[in-house]
C-alpha cells in the first residue's frame, strides 16, 4: 500500500527542500569539484595544484548553488521577525503593500490613516495580516513628517505605533530589493490570500501568470463619500475618514 505524502500545513513546510534533494545537490557539488581538481592535477602533474583547484571549485560551485535557490527561499531567509515560515496555508491572509497604501494616504492628505484603519478592520474580520515595507520606509516617513529626525526611530516599534501593526505582521524587505516581489511571491504560495495595494504589478506578469489571469489576487483602496473602501469588500461598520 502506497504511503500517503503529508500535505504541507505552513509556508515553511511548503518551501522546505526535501532532505533527499539537498543531499543530491551537495553530492553533485562535491563530484564536480573533484573533477575540476583531477583535471588540474592531470594538466599540471602537480598534486597540490589539483587539490587547490578542487577547493576553489568547491567554493565557487557552492556560491553558485546559493544563487539558484527557489524564489521563496529569500522570502524566509530575509524575514527578521521570523514569522513567515509559520503562516498557515489554511488561514485567510491579507498581504499589505505598506509603502503603496501609505503613499495613498499621503495623496489624500490623511497620512497613515488608511493603512491603520484597514489593518484593524481586516484583523477583526479574522484575516492574518502580513505587511511588507520597502527598506526606505523610515526615510519616507521622515520626509513626510511622520517621523522626526532626532534619535533612532528606525525600528519596528515606529511602524507598530503609526500603523497599528503587531511585530509578527511586519516584514521590511532587504535593501536592494523591492517589496513588490516579496508580496507576489507570498500570494503565489498562500491559497487564501489577497494583496491590499493599488499597484497592478504589471512588470511581474510574465513570471507570475495569476496576475493576468484574474483580479481576485488584488483589492485596491479608494476613498468615496468620506469612507475608506476596499475593492469588492464591504466593511461593517464603514471606515470613515
Amino acid at each position: 500500500m502506497a504511503r500517503k505524502t503529508k500535505q504541507p500545513e505552513t509556508l515553511g513546510d511548503k518551501l522546505a527542500q526535501p532532505l533527499g534533494k539537498r543531499l543530491i545537490s551537495a553530492l553533485r557539488i562535491v563530484l564536480a569539484s573533484l573533477s575540476i581538481g583531477l583535471m588540474a592535477w592531470l594538466a599540471s602533474g602537480i598534486p597540490a595544484y589539483g587539490a587547490g583547484a578542487a577547493a576553489l571549485g568547491l567554493v565557487a560551485l557552492w556560491l553558485l548553488s546559493r544563487r539558484k535557490k527557489p524564489r521563496g527561499y529569500l522570502l524566509l531567509s530575509a524575514d527578521k521577525q521570523g514569522f513567515m515560515r509559520d503562516l498557515r496555508l489554511s488561514d485567510k491572509t491579507a498581504v499589505f503593500d505598506g509603502n503603496n497604501i501609505y503613499h495613498f494616504g499621503l495623496k489624500h492628505k490623511i497620512g497613515a490613516t488608511p493603512l491603520w484603519a484597514l489593518v484593524q478592520s481586516l484583523r477583526r474580520e479574522g484575516y492574518r495580516i502580513v505587511c511588507f515595507f520597502d527598506a526606505n520606509i523610515f526615510f519616507t516617513l521622515q520626509e513626510n513628517g511622520d517621523l522626526d529626525g532626532a534619535g533612532n526611530h528606525h525600528s519596528i516599534d515606529t511602524l507598530k505605533e503609526l500603523f497599528g501593526l503587531r511585530p509578527d505582521e511586519i516584514y521590511i524587505v532587504p535593501s536592494g530589493h523591492q517589496a513588490d516581489a516579496f508580496i507576489i511571491e507570498t500570494l503565489s504560495h498562500l491559497p487564501i490570500s489577497f494583496a491590499v495595494t493599488n499597484d497592478r504589478f504589471r512588470d511581474y506578469q510574465d513570471t507570475y501568470g495569476f496576475l493576468a489571469e484574474n483580479r481576485d489576487w488584488r483589492k485596491g483602496v479608494t476613498i468615496k463619500a468620506g469612507e475608506i473602501r476596499l475593492y469588492q469588500h464591504k466593511f461593517k461598520p464603514a471606515l470613515r475618514v
